[in-house]
């Protein structure tokens, strides 16, 4: 017949995983604050440049923060970091020229 284990805990710490659920909970007020924001400025702020600038910058302020907190990058050495970051910045400055460029062309044959 099968053997039954019991396990229990004795002598557990109230106070263990204090430190993450108060990281978990300052990740979460920082990134309802931003969003707030977003939402604020969705509403208030006349379409246009800016408004677009200001939703890009804080998507991005957003994603690192999240990828920081969340997937641990912000403990990295900074060469991993700087590994990543470059191509992210080269990419998006590839999607921008591309775009531009693309506009341009469209702008010339059809404009």
């Amino acid at each position: 017949m099968a053997e039954v284990h019991h396990h229990h805990v004795h002598n557990q710490d109230p106070e263990a995983g204090a430190e993450q659920r108060k990281a978990i909970w300052k990740t979460f007020w920082i990134l309802l604050i931003i969003t707030s924001l977003e939402f604020l400025i969705a509403f208030t702020v006349p379409h246009g440049i800016l408004k677009i600038s200001i939703f890009i910058i804080m998507t991005i302020v957003k994603a690192f923060y999240i990828v920081g907190e969340f997937m641990h990058l912000k403990h990295e050495t900074k060469t991993l970091i700087w590994s990543i970051l470059v191509p992210i910045i080269f990419v998006a400055w590839l999607i921008l020229a591309l775009m531009l460029e693309g506009n341009a062309i469209f702008e010339a044959i059809f404009g």
